[in-house]
């Protein structure tokens, strides 16, 4: 907000209308040193000149790259060319009208950008404009000069390495970060996982694919590699886990997954939850405060040094990556170098139990084994399958109130959690879950993983036999004391249902004490938290 506030207020000459007619991509603020001569070198200040809308760019550090000088020009309007003259440390940048060039320039002679340390200066060019020669999606070198003409809006995107599996969602989060993507639709061909990802404009899919082709979604895999589609416009039918047209939350979703609602779609098409939006651009140094749990996660950018433009793929893409490798028995590949044991402290020793810990963590992740600590039992150690996991435990409930008390949950230094020796009785406090038929993510392609949410007051059911009714699942749930405030079957599918209680922390403790309850005809229920609400 600031950072747009600061660049209307610069804005000389007119209205803010004319503004916002020329900002297409949410405000890129550059980490900017105040615009305050002492700042300046003695005798580089020169007159914009004319107004144009091709602006010459001069003092660039000379390992800037071409993904950088476009973003100086984003917030102004779309950027339709760009020429890059590598040995001499300058750029012309052309936008797609001279009010947007005028923007740009007066708000970059207030402020004066800073990429990398250096200052850089700009003014308007003495060319009209940048003439192409007529090849889209080139990147013309002549004289080691590097030239863009801006073509498609739609990007073809391969995943190389997949050791995890990469959803729609994850895509969509990553791509988002430097535009508004308009629709996706991905498939496998030639036993490769690929995408099609349609934004606004060629620029917009040009900035993309510089920032993030060859960039690896998580550590050391799941490669993207990007190159222009032939196809200028993608054709979505439905909107589902295989294709999405984010402007037409209407379109059905043909059976993909036939849980997914038009309202929630249309709630996805805007802000997923459960997926951490970090800000598009955070400042230059700024990292947003999803990077430390980025990090953890080993979820690496190695190239984009503004604001490590991070790869936000939030908690459900964590997730899905935690599943998987835990699937491929990939323990050597976790993702935060084996911090898989967590210390949960104040927790209340009067009615904590190894196995409501196992249920409640395991709603994020495989629980090998738990450890409530003999002579100190407001804390317990539990083993996590691997880091990732252990990491997305974390992220839900530290702080969260189990039995009146609000958890603390860190990594823990040790790598394992030790079993009792022979003959030493621990009092039951010691519990190893390592072959338990409970565990949510051992299944390959089990749908779990991307239905992990925070704790809520909403529960999803499911498998419920059909002789079940609605007043026996409120009973059973009111049994332990807890309220129950809303309750309904899925249309579709009445073997599942939400039910709402008193308060998240009711919630947990009734997941905890009915996860896997015997409902008869062989069926045991199954309780996660839920996003929707009833």
């Amino acid at each position: 907000e600031d950072g747009l506030h600061r660049l209307v207020a610069s804005v000389d000459r007119g209205s803010d209308e004319l503004f916002s007619s020329c900002i297409s991509n949410g405000p890129y603020i550059m980490n900017s040193a105040n615009g305050n001569d002492s700042k300046k070198f003695k005798g580089d200040v020169r007159s914009p000149g004319v107004p144009s809308r091709v602006v010459h760019v001069r003092k660039l550090p000379s390992d800037i790259n071409e993904a950088e000088v476009i973003g100086l020009g984003l917030p102004f309007g779309k950027v339709t060319n760009l020429l890059m003259l590598k040995g001499k440390n300058q750029a012309f940048l052309e936008l797609n009208s001279e009010e947007c060039a005028q923007t740009m320039v007066s708000y970059y002679s207030s402020v004066t950008p800073v990429i990398r340390n250096h200052p850089i200066y700009m003014q308007y060019s003495t060319h009209k404009e940048l003439k192409t020669d007529n090849s889209p999606n080139q990147v013309v070198s002549f004289h080691g000069h590097t030239h863009i003409s801006l073509g498609s809006p739609v990007l073809r995107v391969i995943v190389e390495n997949l050791f995890y599996p990469v959803t729609l969602d994850v895509l969509h989060q990553i791509f988002s970060k430097f535009g508004t993507v308009l629709k996706i639709i991905t498939f496998t061909k030639n036993n490769q996982f690929q995408a099609l990802i349609q934004y606004a404009d060629g620029m917009t899919a040009q900035h993309a694919k510089l920032s993030l082709d060859g960039q690896n979604i998580y550590n050391a895999c799941c490669t993207l590699r990007i190159s222009f589609s032939k196809l200028t416009s993608l054709n979505v039918k439905y909107n589902n886990d295989k294709s999405r047209d984010y402007t037409r939350p209407d379109l059905p979703t043909a059976d993909s997954q036939p849980s997914i609602d038009p309202q929630t779609m249309a709630a996805a098409a805007f802000a997923a939850p459960g997926i951490i939006s970090a800000s598009p651009y955070g400042g230059a140094h700024a990292f947003p405060p999803t990077f430390a749990i980025q990090q953890a996660a080993g979820l690496s950018m190695p190239g984009i040094p503004s604001a490590l433009a991070s790869l936000g793929v939030g908690h459900s893409g964590m997730a899905a990556a935690a599943a998987a490798a835990s699937r491929l028995g990939l323990s050597g590949l976790t993702a935060s170098g084996g911090h898989n044991v967590l210390l949960v402290s104040n927790l209340n020793p009067e009615s904590v139990t190894p196995h409501c810990l196992f249920i409640l963590f395991g709603v994020y992740g495989d629980v090998m084994r738990v450890k409530i600590l003999f002579n100190k039992k407001e804390n317990a150690l539990i083993q996590m399958s691997d880091g990732t996991q252990a990491q997305l435990a974390m992220s839900h409930l530290n702080g969260q109130r189990l039995h009146g008390r609000a958890m603390r949950v860190t990594l823990s230094k040790h790598t394992t959690v030790q079993l009792p020796r022979e003959g030493h009785e621990d009092q039951g406090l010691t519990k190893d879950y390592s072959n338990s038929p409970l565990h949510r993510f051992k299944k390959p392609g089990s749908k779990n993983y991307s239905n992990i949410f925070p704790p809520s007051a909403t529960l999803h059911l499911s498998n419920i036999p059909p002789s079940v009714v609605e007043d026996d699942l409120r009973r059973l749930f009111a049994s332990s004391g807890a309220t129950v405030k809303a309750f309904k079957f899925f249309q579709k599918d009445r073997k599942m249902a939400l039910i709402q209680m008193g308060s998240v922390e009711e919630a947990i403790e009734s997941l905890i004490e009915f996860h896997n309850h015997d409902l008869g005809e062989n069926h045991h229920l199954r309780v996660s938290f839920s996003k929707s609400t009833i």
